[in-house]
């Protein structure tokens, strides 16, 4: 199965796993505006969220903001700190079931994360709503089994004057 317009498509993006792979491996920052164009492909966008963590320096605030400008709904939680400085920061359950929530009335999900991690959700949503799950996501910072379970996949690197600023 391929794209087709009349696909409904829901676009799940991991804010700090493109923020940091762009960071790492270009030195550059993720244009998330091109990557929401790439993941409809002209199909119908039933709902697009990103996830994000808030700072106590807040110094996200106006990044989630174009997000929300872009047409993304915006989910954020607070950053934690625990007793002797380590900090963490992840959405991968939230993100995991909000994807399965909205299969059961989408034909695809479009992850926007290189983490291994959603393997196991990927495979529940296909083997059991028959959802298509695509991911976009850059080569280098991506689970080579989450590439291979993919419906499709879109390789940010291959494109980086488009994906990159």
């Amino acid at each position: 199965m391929s794209k087709f317009k009349e696909q409904r498509v829901g676009i799940l993006i991991d804010i700090q796993n493109m923020y940091y792979s762009a960071r790492v491996l270009h030195n550059k920052k993720v244009n998330f505006k091109k990557i929401l164009e790439e993941a409809t492909a002209g199909r119908k966008l039933i709902r697009a969220v990103s996830y994000g963590i808030r700072t106590l320096e807040g110094s996200e605030e106006k990044f989630l903001e174009a997000l929300e400008t872009s047409g993304f709904e915006v989910k954020t939680k607070d950053l934690q700190i625990f007793p002797g400085g380590a900090k963490k920061g992840d959405w991968d359950v939230g993100i995991a079931v909000d994807a399965i929530k909205m299969s059961k009335s989408l034909d695809v999900i479009v992850l926007v994360s290189g983490d291994g991690d959603y393997i196991p959700m990927m495979e529940y949503i296909q083997s059991t709503t028959g959802c298509r799950v695509e991911v976009i996501a850059f080569a280098e910072s991506t689970s080579n089994k989450l590439i291979e379970k993919a419906d499709d996949f879109v390789n940010l690197s291959e494109n980086k004057k488009k994906f990159l600023i």
